[in-house]
């Protein structure tokens, strides 16, 4: 079951989806918005924001586009596990996930990088590598059409967020993007998008279990350790026999 969320509800209050332990979930930001400042929702014909080239932006709290209020975290309950990045093609983006201070995506020396390069893993699927750039002289978008992009990437490994931890998604581009002074600058729409699984209560327990045997977290391996759970209550006990 997929469900779009915000992931500040992680720890805090879930209303209606209280009851579900496991569940699958999406999310997708973008540098648009209705008034040109962030906004908790995305809205029809919205405003592109600028974005500064070679500036990690965090998509959840960094005051540009679809945002939500307060960082992605985790309470002493839960257990996530992101299993796809992906980001514009266009403009050199990457997405890189940070685990509280800590880049996920490194260099072989342990340096710094930007992350997943969106020609990697383009979202959308099938998008061209050029994006939309403006004439030198007005404001007039140049759509340039071609290559459809495929993702070449895989998050194999998956990334853990284990419970109490925070986390970022942080988009790069190595150009300038969105609308300065009337005139769009490199491209006007960028965009990210993660999809993650959330296991909370007694799920985020199995996830930390199946963790320490050294077993994939993943909906069907939490389901197999239910399962074999039960099948050791049911069997009968040998005390009891003659």
């Amino acid at each position: 079951m997929i469900l779009i969320d915000k992931p500040h509800l992680w720890g805090g209050e879930k209303r209606r989806m209280k009851n579900m332990a496991m569940r699958s979930q999406v999310y997708e930001w973008t540098n648009g918005s209705a008034t040109g400042t962030s906004s908790i929702r995305q809205t029809v014909d919205p405003i592109a924001q600028t974005i500064s080239g070679n500036k990690k932006t965090d998509i959840f709290i960094g005051g540009i586009g679809s945002n939500i209020t307060k960082p992605a975290e985790t309470n002493a309950t839960q257990f996530v596990v992101i299993e796809d990045v992906a980001t514009s093609a266009h403009s050199a983006s990457a997405v890189q996930v940070r685990i509280n201070t800590t880049d996920y995506f490194q260099n072989p020396d342990v340096t710094d990088q930007d992350g997943v390069p969106g020609l990697a893993s383009p979202y959308p699927r099938g998008t061209t590598s050029n994006g939309a750039i403006s004439d030198t002289d007005t404001a007039n978008l140049v759509v340039i059409a071609g290559d459809n992009v495929l993702p070449s990437f895989s998050l194999t490994p998956e990334i853990y967020v284990l419970p109490g931890q925070t986390y970022s998604v942080l988009y790069t581009s190595a150009q300038d993007a969105g609308v300065t002074g009337g005139k769009t600058v490199s491209c006007t729409s960028v965009a990210c998008f993660v999809k993650y699984t959330l296991y909370d209560g007694p799920d985020s327990l199995i996830a930390n279990r199946l963790l320490e045997m050294g077993i994939t977290v993943n909906p069907s391996n939490v389901d197999w350790y239910k399962r074999s759970l039960l099948e050791q209550q049911s069997m009968p006990s040998n005390g009891g026999v003659a």
